[in-house]
């Protein structure tokens, strides 16, 4: 007998555990079946699972488990990312509590420490991942740095640099001054803040000056050109002229380059090659120098200018610059700036915003910095990836961010690849005393290649993270050797990912599967959005908004959790989720539970041998047509990546046809005990299973605790997609019931509307119905009495009762008579107030909205909520006005 209730806690983690113990999740390569596979987006090491991996991960368990009731050979390959960044800093600061450092450990000894870290903390998001009912194939687990995937980065690299493709050169990277290594794009944050800009003169040679406009004045020291718009009249008579330089005394040339906006500033910029982007590009450009004046931690360094160094009277001291050194860049700044507000070179200083950029992790202000870093040439390998997305072999889903795919592939720019970090796979190039570089995959080839004597010593860079992951779909399946796995899941079927990570993840693993691999990676990207708020607000911890899932999981289980996530996952578009909404999802779960248990209490049981071709009732054929629809839906929207379309065909079959219709439907009949109510117990119980076997994929825990408690046949893990059922005359069971539910449903509005007390029943009286619709209401008299609150059905002439309200149902009109029911003048009267003041909200509602101001500058969401609000009380006004003349 099912328990009263269904308490997840008391069920998903032994289910959990007799699943992977069963090895339900492993994959077999050596069986048939069209093969199956999706790669984890591998989470961090460090990480712990939040609503967007949520998110993610539940989207992919749904496509695998899916796939394994199809019959697919399925992979669910996991694992994690070693992390290079977010590993170190943990580690870090765990040595900072304990009054060390990493450089006190050395390399071998930190390293150590950061595996123990690994060892005793790195799989928390693994465990976390398998409270969510994640059924992936555990038992090949890969981590970026494990042995074999670690030998197939070294044989990426040195095959790549062979083949020209990685090199070094010195170029402008985002610098993080705290931990002293480059950074991805990615791990860069841009904070709006308020600061200034200076207006500085520069002086000519010839005596006229030149006044830039900087938000940077500190890197002045570095400039090597004033660049100003070949366009712009003000200055074309300065062009090819030379600038002295205020503070350093340094003659720097005027060019001219598009990069100059004559519509902002003083449309002259100063051009600092070795400390800005688009300055660095203007630099090469223009075939100029690129000094650097800022060191690794973001101190003022003048080593580089130095030589040009000279005093002009007036304009520059060579003491002053010197006196720089070493001066932090904040300090740096007001320091040259005080300088030339004292020589009377700063011609003005004014209020601007500006976008600074911060380490995504630890908080640093990053640098733009000219170093001598490994490159990948993401270009050339990019020509087959765009290619791939062009002729169809891989497709994004939705299909617009096939234009973000190429607008970032256009631009694409040399692919810095080495960071100044100890953690992450470790460059394999030797150098010799002469600076003279080898790169192998060991030490051993190195020296085979460097001769006898030479000394070599290894590159202390170690590779960007991204690199490591970019080889993921192939290298976790045991390339360089030509494994089983490798032939039977490559390329893999679906990439489950943010579009935040197109570029840096999802583009590059397209470039290095086809480069090695020869074909690519994946064949559909599927492309998600974020996890918001129920108000559409992104979650943040300022906000006190956040959610944690695992706290969801608790309180309203794992079922309830998914069904929530994968209703609100429409295209690429965000999620809405809160603990109402989970909380909503549970009350679904309920509500199957309450229907089992029902059912069971009742004498439903699965039967075997049953035949759905051979059931009589047409409350029987109706269900199971309505669960051939069910079966047709969600198995088209899975196909396409609707999980809101599977989710919802899932809940108005399960909750309104099946729980709120035939259940209700067959309660006289389980009362009874015929031939009807044995073949109902039996169809009864075989939709219930199709229902259980339908919603696997989302609500795996509690559909297999009925599945095993209510005695189907099988190992709930091994069951197969429900298939399309033959049920004679469906068409005619489906007219018959649908009358009899739309007779209800339309009876119980009006009752509602007009406030008719659920104790008080009313008679029907139909005009004009055809005469197998008469039938129908003889036949289902007691279910429509019962569930409309109906005391007797009849027919009525042409002349209509009084004081009845209508409704018209196909051919039919159908009067109920309210007299002595309700107090109709007073019904009228409140009916009549109702609808002036819903009239008044879309009047304040309208307003707000036809108020272009308020539309610009009202918050996104805010504006939504006013949208819905408009369309609910037109809903109401609609309604109100129909009760309205149902009285006149």
């Amino acid at each position: 007998m099912l328990e009263k209730s269904f308490v997840p806690a008391d069920h998903e983690n032994a289910l959990y555990d007799a699943w992977e113990k069963s090895g339900a999740f492993r994959a077999h390569p050596d069986q048939p079946g069209e093969p199956f596979s999706i790669m984890f987006p591998p989470p961090n090491v460090t990480g712990t699972l939040h609503l967007g991996h949520s998110l993610n991960f539940v989207l992919q368990d749904m496509l695998i488990r899916w796939k394994r009731q199809e019959g697919f050979n399925v992979l669910w390959q996991p694992g994690t990312d070693h992390a290079g960044i977010a590993t170190q800093m943990v580690v870090e600061r765990a040595l900072d509590k304990e009054g060390t450092s990493r450089t006190a450990l050395g390399r071998e000894g930190f390293l150590e420490r950061v595996w123990d870290w690994k060892q005793e903390y790195g799989g928390t998001i693994v465990k976390q991942l398998r409270k969510l009912g994640a059924s992936a194939d555990w038992e090949r687990e890969r981590f970026t740095m494990d042995d074999g995937l670690s030998r197939a980065v070294r044989k990426v690299f040195v095959t790549l640099y062979n083949e020209g493709l990685i090199y070094r050169d010195r170029r402008l990277v985002n610098w993080d001054p705290k931990f002293r290594s480059a950074i991805s794009d990615l791990e860069v944050e841009n904070h709006e803040t308020k600061g200034s800009m200076w207006y500085i003169r520069y002086p000519l040679e010839d005596g006229r000056t030149i006044t830039v406009a900087t938000t940077r004045p500190e890197t002045m020291l570095g400039d090597v050109a004033v660049a100003v718009h070949p366009e712009d009249e003000r200055y074309a008579d300065m062009i090819g002229k030379t600038v002295i330089l205020p503070l350093t005394g340094r003659r720097i040339p005027v060019v001219a380059d598009l990069h100059s906006d004559p519509e902002k500033g003083t449309g002259a910029v100063k051009i600092t090659p070795a400390h800005d982007f688009n300055d660095f590009e203007v630099g090469k450009r223009h075939n100029l120098p690129a000094p650097t004046v800022l060191d690794e931690t973001a101190c003022l360094w003048i080593e580089e200018i130095r030589p040009e160094l000279r005093d002009v009277e007036g304009l520059a001291s060579v003491a002053f610059v010197e006196s720089l050194n070493g001066l932090s860049r904040e300090e740096g700044r007001k320091q040259v700036v005080a300088e030339l507000e004292r020589l009377k070179w700063l011609e003005k200083i004014e209020p601007h915003k500006l976008q600074v950029p911060h380490a995504e992790r630890g908080g640093a202000i990053v640098e733009p910095r000219l170093t001598l870093q490994w490159y990948c040439d993401a270009k050339t390998l990019s020509g087959p990836a765009v290619e791939a997305v062009e002729s169809g072999k891989i497709a994004f889903e939705p299909r617009q961010w096939e234009n973000t795919f190429h607008a970032w592939m256009r631009d694409i720019q040399p692919w810095c690849i080495s960071r100044q970090l100890w953690w992450g796979h470790r460059i394999p190039a030797w150098y010799g005393a002469d600076g003279k570089v080898y790169v192998a995959e060991n030490e051993q080839d190195a020296r085979a290649q460097a001769g006898e004597g030479v000394s070599l010593t290894q590159d202390e860079d170690v590779l960007d993270t991204w690199f490591s992951s970019a080889l993921w779909p192939f290298t976790t399946l045991g390339w360089p050797d030509k494994t089983e796995e490798l032939a039977r899941y490559y390329p893999t079927s679906v990439l489950v990912t943010g579009f935040d990570i197109i570029f840096f993840w999802v583009a590059r693993m397209m470039m290095m599967g086809l480069h090695f691999m020869d074909d690519v990676p994946f064949r559909t990207v599927l492309i998600h959005g974020l996890v918001r708020d129920e108000k559409g607000q992104k979650m943040s911890k300022s906000k006190g908004n956040g959610l944690d899932p695992l706290d969801l999981v608790a309180e309203f289980g794992a079922d309830a959790t998914r069904l929530a996530i994968c209703a609100g996952t429409g295209p690429g578009r965000d999620i809405k989720l809160g603990r109402k909404r989970v909380e909503e999802h549970r009350a679904f779960v309920t509500k199957l539970w309450n229907a089992a248990r029902f059912l069971e209490m009742n004498g439903a049981k699965p039967t075997e041998g049953f035949d759905p071709a051979s059931v009589k009732s047409a409350l029987g054929r109706w269900i199971l047509t309505e669960a051939n629809d069910a079966i047709t839906e969600a198995g088209r929207a899975l196909s396409v990546y609707r999980f809101d379309e599977y989710a919802n065909c899932c809940y108005r079959f399960v909750w309104s046809r099946f729980c709120d219709w035939f259940v209700e439907f067959s309660k006289p009949v389980f009362a009874a005990e015929n031939e009807e109510t044995a073949e109902l117990r039996a169809v009864s119980a075989h939709v219930l299973g199709l229902i259980l076997r339908l919603m696997q994929p989302v609500i795996p825990f509690v559909t297999a605790t009925l599945w095993q408690e209510l005695g189907y046949p099988g190992k709930f893990e091994e069951i197969r997609w429900p298939e399309i059922m033959t049920v004679t005359r469906a068409d005619e069971a489906r007219a018959e019931l649908d009358w009899v539910i739309r007779l209800i449903g339309d009876v119980r509005t009006v009752r509602s509307e007009m406030n008719i007390p659920p104790s008080q029943k009313a008679p029907l009286l139909l005009r004009d119905a055809a005469p197998e619709n008469l039938e129908r209401a003889k036949t289902w008299a007691e279910a429509i009495g019962r569930m409309a609150r109906v005391s007797d059905v009849g027919v009525v002439g042409e002349d209509a009762p009084r004081n009845a309200a209508q409704l018209v149902l196909d051919e039919a009109t159908v009067f109920i008579p309210l007299e002595g029911l309700i107090d109709l003048d007073a019904e009228r009267a409140r009916l009549a107030k109702e609808i002036t003041r819903i009239e008044g909200e879309i009047l304040k509602v309208t307003r707000k909205l036809d108020n272009a101001d308020f539309v610009a500058r009202a918050k996104p969401e805010v504006v939504e909520e006013n949208r819905d609000r408009l369309a609910t009380f037109q809903s109401d006004l609609e309604r109100l006005k129909a009760a309205l003349g149902r009285l006149a």
